[in-house]
């Protein structure tokens, strides 16, 4: 990399991921002050950015971490059509391009094309248009020192397509991003899974928006089979978690995998993490209710990440307890039980966890959680007077329903007061319309089959 002052601040254009469109903001840009950047021409749900003021640094900072960012250029020049593009190129400073231009470098040119696919011979013909460039080096298509990429971008309409891209970059590569953690910590090659295992892409996103770092402790009070601690462990954070399920926490019981009927002897999330190489990450786990305090009044953890149950796949249940029991008036018998289990509604499993996080958190610490939603609007997100929302992003499920990824931040500690705080401020009070989601859900569920079932008697098929 060169070390010359003009290079210290320049162009940079990120290729992004198609998927996950929501989330690319502010994950992408974890590592700094989005309120610093400057877009050139910024659309958010665009394949392309283009970013100033920042510097090649800051671009390997974005690129170690983020799993929304495929590659990551220094842009050199752009334009609406090839002229365009050659202009730009042409009026690039000299002395920017000279340290991977010169005689004694090796490099390489691949084109790349968004929804559009070309012939070799129409990306040869690209590569040969470029001869106004001055690159005097050697080209070397296996080991090239440097790499340079022309990007043609063809809208998101795969439908319609235009014949001429709508806009082309030329660039120099810095980075890739960290796609490949997708592939390698797929959950189909997971020793140990559940019905709920988050996805792996999912997984590292959350770590993300949890600013998750080198020595940090997570906390995931819903563990499941421990999806969350994997992605947290691999940043190099202690991980630790609980759940009421006795079966998943010690991986006994049916296996969730076809064609086999019983967990193995191994199949815990310990063993998850010493499949990717990060059991010394491991802290612990232990069978916990939620609803039930078990831990010392201390702020422990600098993250909780989360993925609570919603009633869909798994029930939202807590432990039975006597404080639950109405108890008769004196000199009435009631024959007394206490029962196992109990409904939790959803409404208070968002309260204790906004509650136990801003008790346990540490000052600045994050907590990353998905909502559940049917139909949204603002006031379905929890609010804390402890926790500031950092962000709010949207990953829809069916038509009518949604889940949110709500970060939020410890901004104070929590007070007497804040115990009272629904009474003063209804942002504070739980939101009731939740613990109807599972009957919304399965209800547009059976109405979207009902009408397919209708169809076909119309058409006697």
């Amino acid at each position: 990399m060169a070390t010359s002052n003009s290079r210290s601040c320049l162009k940079y254009l990120l290729h992004l991921a198609h998927d996950n469109l929501d989330f690319r903001l502010p994950v992408t840009f974890r590592p700094l002050l989005i309120t610093k950047l400057v877009f050139s021409g910024f659309v958010r749900r665009a394949p392309f950015w283009c970013l100033n003021d920042l510097s090649e640094e800051d671009v390997h900072s974005i690129m170690t971490r983020s799993i929304c960012a495929k590659s990551a250029f220094e842009l050199w020049g752009h334009g609406q059509t090839h002229s365009e593009l050659k202009a730009s190129l042409l009026n690039y400073p000299p002395e920017n391009m000279s340290p991977f231009t010169h005689k004694d470098s090796t490099y390489r040119i691949n084109v790349y094309t968004f929804n559009k696919t070309l012939e070799f011979a129409d990306r040869i013909k690209r590569i040969d248009a470029l001869e106004y460039l001055s690159f005097e080096g050697t080209v070397s298509l296996k080991s090239p020192q440097h790499i340079f990429c022309l990007l043609e971008d063809y809208g998101t309409d795969p439908n319609n397509i235009p014949e001429q891209p709508n806009y082309i970059y030329f660039g120099r590569w810095i980075a890739d991003g960290q796609r490949e953690l997708i592939r390698s910590h797929s959950v189909k090659n997971r020793h140990f899974i559940g019905n709920t295992s988050m996805d792996a892409g999912l997984s590292f996103i959350m770590a993300n928006h949890a600013k998750v770092k080198e020595n940090d402790i997570v906390f995931d009070p819903f563990v499941g089979t421990g999806s969350l601690l994997v992605a947290c462990s691999h940043f190099g954070a202690y991980v630790c978690g609980t759940d009421i399920d006795y079966n998943t926490i010690h991986g006994k019981g049916r296996s969730s995998r076809k064609n086999q009927t019983w967990r193995g002897p191994d199949e815990n999330i310990r063993a998850n993490l010493r499949q990717y190489g990060t059991e010394k990450m491991y802290l612990d786990v232990m069978v916990s209710d939620a609803s039930k305090p078990v831990w010392r009044e201390a702020a422990l953890f600098d993250a909780i990440i989360t993925d609570p149950p919603y009633g869909i796949r798994e029930s939202t249940r807590r432990t039975g307890s006597n404080k639950d029991i109405t108890r008769p008036p004196e000199g009435i018998y009631v024959e007394s039980h206490i029962p196992v289990s109990q409904a939790y509604h959803l409404s208070d499993i968002f309260a204790d966890l906004l509650n136990f996080s801003a008790h346990h958190l540490v000052m600045g610490g994050r907590l990353v959680y998905w909502l559940p939603i049917y139909r949204y609007c603002d006031e379905m997100v929890p609010h804390h007077p402890c926790l500031r929302l950092i962000s709010n992003c949207e990953q829809t499920l069916s038509s009518h329903t949604s889940r949110r990824l709500i970060t939020m931040e410890k901004i104070r500690g929590p007070e007497e007061v804040d115990r009272l705080a629904h009474l003063a401020d209804l942002r504070f009070s739980p939101y009731q319309g939740h613990n109807a989601f599972r009957e919304k859900y399965f209800s547009g569920l059976n109405k979207r089959c009902s009408k397919e079932d209708n169809k076909t008697d119309v058409n006697g098929k």
